[in-house]
């Protein structure tokens, strides 16, 4: 089933834990190596968990995972992957950089599922390198990180780095990574293992299509929406959406208020601050400049909007988050 080299020595990984790192993605990505050593019979990988010290691990979820090493115990690790979770932009622990650059010196492969990109980007080792994150953290990852080539892919694999935007995507990245290892057919036998209908393409969508994520199917709703989501930061006139997707501004409310149930400005209004509140969440911008980069005209106006929607001020936002 694979091309398995006889002789070759396991391909070792490494699984280095943060705290509050989500379970899923972890999983995920370890479940792979364990189904392709159990159909070929043959010890292809071999894997660690690796933590800051002795202590368990602990997810987001609560789950406790006991490491094998700690950073300080690893030497040398062939393929190393970092898997965080919420509140990735709080940890900022030297031991962890100082780890992570001394293993990318070593000319290891590096990875990062879910929102671990944060980690690689402030260490500078995705500098040059496509990679991607989870949709939530798109908008603020750019913003933090804007000369990195960050794409929405399901996953990138560039050179000696592969980053995945998280959940059951790390389950096509590995299978796609075991494919490049050991041939296509072993991988789709480790997807129908898992009852994974395909291994899913790099290009697949992250989120859910507009029609299901939404519940409707009206084409030209569907348009204007995908044109409102894509300018968040310089919105477009209601009279503008009209024309581009062939409707009378009367029809465009006559849609939003029967599939929607709000008006489209106030449906505008709502993913801008939504928006908002992510890049108040993980990026230090100024309110200012959260407010620009969400279509708002000034400060005061993004903060009487924001509180009149979240009952709270984006200054208190980020005060609470803290």
């Amino acid at each position: 089933m694979a091309a398995v080299v006889p002789g070759r020595a396991p391909e070792r990984f490494g699984f280095l834990l943060l705290p509050r790192f989500s379970a899923l993605p972890f999983t995920s990505a370890m479940e792979p190596l364990r189904s392709a050593n159990r159909l070929t019979g043959k010890k292809l990988y071999e894997w660690i968990v690796i933590g800051l010290d002795a202590q368990p691990c602990v997810a987001s979820s609560g789950l406790r995972v006991l490491p094998d090493k700690t950073i300080e115990e690893v030497d040398r690790i062939e393929n190393l992957i970092v898997v965080t979770g919420i509140d990735v932009e709080r940890i900022d622990d030297r031991r962890v950089f100082n780890f992570l650059r001394r293993i990318a010196r070593q000319g290891s492969r590096l990875g990062a599922v879910s929102t671990a990109s944060y980690i690689l980007a402030r260490c500078g080792l995705l500098d040059g390198y496509r990679c991607t994150i989870h949709w939530e953290n798109i908008a603020g990852f750019k913003e933090a990180f804007p000369r990195l080539a960050v794409t929405d892919e399901l996953f990138e694999i560039d050179r000696n780095r592969f980053t995945c935007s998280g959940g059951t995507a790390a389950l096509d990245l590995m299978l796609s990574i075991i494919a490049l290892d050991h041939g296509r057919e072993l991988a789709t036998a480790c997807a129908e293992a898992f009852i994974h209908e395909r291994i899913r393409d790099r290009h697949d969508p992250q989120r859910m299509a507009l029609r299901a994520r939404l519940g409707v199917s009206h084409p030209k709703l569907i348009k204007v929406i995908e044109l409102m989501e894509g300018s968040l930061e310089e919105p477009l006139a209601r009279s503008l959406l009209a024309r581009k997707t062939g409707l009378s501004t009367r029809q465009l409310e006559r849609l939003f208020r029967k599939y929607l149930v709000r008006t489209p400005t106030r449906y505008y209004l709502e993913l801008r601050l939504q928006r908002a509140r992510t890049l108040l969440l993980q990026t230090s911008l100024s309110v200012l400049d959260v407010a620009l980069a969400c279509g708002f005209v000034s400060a005061s106006h993004f903060s009487k909007c924001y509180r009149e929607y979240y009952a709270k001020t984006p200054r208190q936002e980020r005060q609470e988050e803290r």
